[in-house]
């Protein structure tokens, strides 16, 4: 009898501690966040990456009842600051947005310290924009067609603008040159301030560049805009026509996303895809990122997953049969 009690006893015991275990559990999934979060930008403070950050981080704070700080790690062209997010803790106290240059740069660096797709944890997209291309007003062309016609009698002639090897810019033009079969000149400049100065002056000839850089220009006359690069029509410039209208399968966007480490718990990955998709369709935070052309489209973390593999696999390929290589 004695035995038979002291069994009973143990699998009481047993299950009181299998119950306290489960409530601790459940107490500390409930209890995240419970200390201030950080959202690392990848480049410096005061451009855009830092300002879509900062946007979603007042947010939410305000909803997450935790102070979400915004860390700037510049450098190598956002490789330092998202090489920080890949070894940060895989706890859900740090994430990095992250744009679409972060799967270009594993194309083109021959040695990353981190892998663009294994190292991370895809939380939500934050949004997208196209490009926009213009040419100097001195070019005799008005739309896609006569561009490319103009293009394919001079190869080698018609000179294009980006921020630097790699830039979206840079990679815009290199996807054009494989879908029309023309052959165009690729000048990098050291920032698209400085390239939109010669564009502007007429001593270059074309760009693909956010409409934020260049929608002054266009208004003023001394840029014509002769297509988006999106797969749809932008609303914002829903007088212009796509590139892909007239040069078949060509679709470039730029689109940023909130990654953590790898190997974060699937019940904090879906916590912080709630809180970033309630904070980044918030009317007010959804104008403020509007304000610099880009297009909310939050996303569930698998549907980010499959289009960072997508993208990086696309963009391997078009920088293998471009060309291009960092300098």
């Amino acid at each position: 009898m004695r035995r038979i009690m002291q069994k009973r006893c143990l699998r009481a015991i047993g299950w009181l501690l299998a119950g306290m275990a489960c409530s601790s559990m459940a107490i500390a999934q409930q209890a995240f966040p419970s200390k201030p979060l950080r959202i690392i930008s990848i480049f410096a403070a005061g451009g855009g990456n830092d300002f879509l950050c900062r946007s979603v981080a007042a947010k939410l704070t305000e909803h997450l009842k935790q102070q979400v700080i915004v860390e700037n790690r510049a450098g190598a062209n956002g490789i330092i600051g998202t090489d920080a997010v890949a070894r940060a803790a895989p706890d859900g106290y740090t994430m990095g947005l992250i744009p679409s240059g972060h799967v270009v740069n594993a194309a083109i660096v021959p040695k990353l310290p981190f892998d663009p797709v294994k190292d991370f944890t895809t939380l939500s997209m934050l949004g997208s924009s196209p490009l926009v291309l213009v040419v100097h007003p001195s070019l005799p062309v008005k739309s896609v067609a006569e561009l490319r016609a103009f293009a394919k009698a001079r190869p080698g002639e018609l000179t294009y603008v980006s921020a630097g090897v790699g830039a979206s810019g840079h990679l815009g033009g290199a996807l054009f040159d494989l879908l029309a079969g023309t052959k165009m000149l690729h000048i990098p400049y050291k920032g698209m301030g400085p390239a939109l100065i010669d564009l502007v002056s007429g001593q270059v000839t074309m760009s693909f560049a956010t409409a934020a850089s260049v929608g002054g220009h266009i208004r003023s006359g001394r840029l014509r805009a002769l297509a988006t690069t999106g797969e749809k029509r932008s609303p914002a410039l829903a007088q212009l026509p796509t590139v892909g209208e007239t040069v078949s399968g060509y679709e470039f966007r730029l689109w940023y996303g909130f990654v953590g480490p790898a190997k974060i718990p699937p019940e904090i990955v879906g916590r912080l895809n709630a809180e970033l998709v309630k904070a980044l369709n918030a009317p007010d935070t959804k104008k403020r990122i509007e304000s610099q052309g880009v297009d909310v489209e939050s996303s569930t973390p698998e549907a980010f997953a499959k289009l960072l593999v997508s993208d990086a696999g696309r963009w391997a390929r078009v920088v293998k049969q471009a060309g291009i290589v960092a300098r």
